[in-house]
This record gives structure tokens, C-alpha cells and sequence, in this order.
């Protein structure tokens, strides 16, 4: 797997030794994310969305409605995909050196507009990637449908990946302060799944629904 190539745009400038080269980190924290935020400039004025979104090999697939403006002018000029996973709040001594531990991930690049086969493509990544297994289970994307439906590809080309871990990193002088200092962790979990309430007696949620682990 070729490693990630640092950019202008992607070359971290502060604290660079929190970032990764290792484009398998980066597949890592895209799989493990469920939304992303898609970067684009209307009109000259930025606009961040949050969306679903779905990963093939060094592909990332976006959707959305085709009267979207972020859709519409996402084709042909440069995007910002951007996600983070919050693991922690570190507490420190002092307040200047509280902080996050985190997984994020940032991609840039020019996407491109599916059609025919490639767009089911993508659809079924975005949807998998959501809910593994619904593809086969629920309706397909009708003729209607697709034509509502905008997917975008971007490739993994221009990416950076920064992480932070660990414990606070106090000046040592701060060490003999009566004040707690540690890590609060953070997690994403699953609920039991919730029925429609228009769903017919006697159907239950599949494995694939099922099976997601819960708290």
C-alpha cells in the first residue's frame, strides 16, 4: 500500500509529529467514521455539509440530493472531506495544555459525477458503509430515484491523517499542583434498534441490524 504523500495543503506545519504517512491509518479512521463533513466554496462563500458517506479501495463516495448547491458545484474544482473521531477530553493541570485526544483525517481533491453502473456503485459503498448488509435486503434505487440522487467519487490521492493520544502534557513545574489531571474517554455506541411504527406485526429486524453491538 503506497504510503501517503505530504502536500502543501496536507504538510502539517505544527506539531507534524501527530501525523501518519500510513494510508491504512487513514482507510482506519474513514471506515470507522459514519459522517464526514464535504468542504466547498458557493458563490465565494465556504460552506461545510454533513453527510453520509462510503469508501472503495482509495475511493470515497459522497450523496446527496441533485438539487443540492453543494452537489452542484462540488464537480469540476477542489473539496475539503474532512472527519474526526473524539477518543477523549484531557484534563490538565493547567488550562492551557487541556486538550483532545482525537483521529482525523483530511482529503482533498477534485470528485467527479457517476453515472450507470459506477453511481450504483457508490450507492451500495455509502449504504454498506452506514448499514452492512442493507443493500440486499431493502428496495433498490428506482429509475426516479437515481435521477434525484447525485453521488460524487474523490479519490484518496491528496489526504493528511493526525492523531493525538495519551496523557496531558503538563510543564513540570505544574506537576506538584493539587488539581486532577487525566483522560476522560469518549465513545460512539449503538442502541437497540427502534421499529417504525408503521412496520406490520411480525417483522423483525434482521441479523445485519441485529448483530451491530450495543449498550
Amino acid at each position: 500500500m503506497n504510503p501517503l504523500s505530504a502536500t502543501p495543503r496536507t504538510r502539517l506545519g505544527r506539531l507534524p509529529e501527530r501525523s501518519s504517512a500510513d494510508r491504512a491509518v487513514l482507510h482506519e479512521i474513514l471506515d470507522a467514521a459514519l459522517i464526514c463533513h464535504l468542504g466547498v466554496v458557493i458563490d465565494g462563500s465556504p460552506r461545510v455539509i454533513p453527510t453520509g458517506f462510503g469508501r472503495l479501495d482509495d475511493t470515497l463516495y459522497l450523496h446527496g440530493s441533485s438539487g443540492a448547491a453543494s452537489l452542484r458545484h462540488g464537480p469540476s474544482r477542489d473539496v475539503c472531506v474532512t472527519v474526526t473521531h473524539l477518543d477523549g477530553i484531557v484534563v490538565a493541570r493547567s488550562l492551557f495544555h487541556h486538550s483532545l485526544n482525537y483521529r482525523s483525517a483530511i482529503v482533498y481533491g477534485t470528485p467527479a459525477v457517476l453515472t450507470g453502473d459506477d453511481k450504483l456503485t457508490g450507492l451500495r459503498a455509502i449504504t454498506e458503509h452506514l448499514t452492512p448488509g442493507q443493500w440486499d435486503h431493502a428496495r433498490r434505487p428506482n429509475r426516479k430515484e437515481l435521477a434525484a440522487t447525485t453521488v460524487l467519487a474523490l479519490p484518496l490521492a491528496e489526504a493528511s491523517v493526525k492523531i493525538r493520544q495519551g496523557p496531558p502534557g503538563d510543564d513540570p513545574e505544574d506537576l506538584a499542583l493539587d488539581a486532577w489531571a487525566g483522560v476522560v474517554p469518549v465513545r460512539q455506541t449503538f442502541l437497540p434498534p427502534v421499529p417504525d411504527p408503521t412496520l406490520r406485526p411480525g417483522i423483525e429486524p434482521p441479523p445485519h441490524i441485529t448483530s451491530r453491538p450495543t449498550s
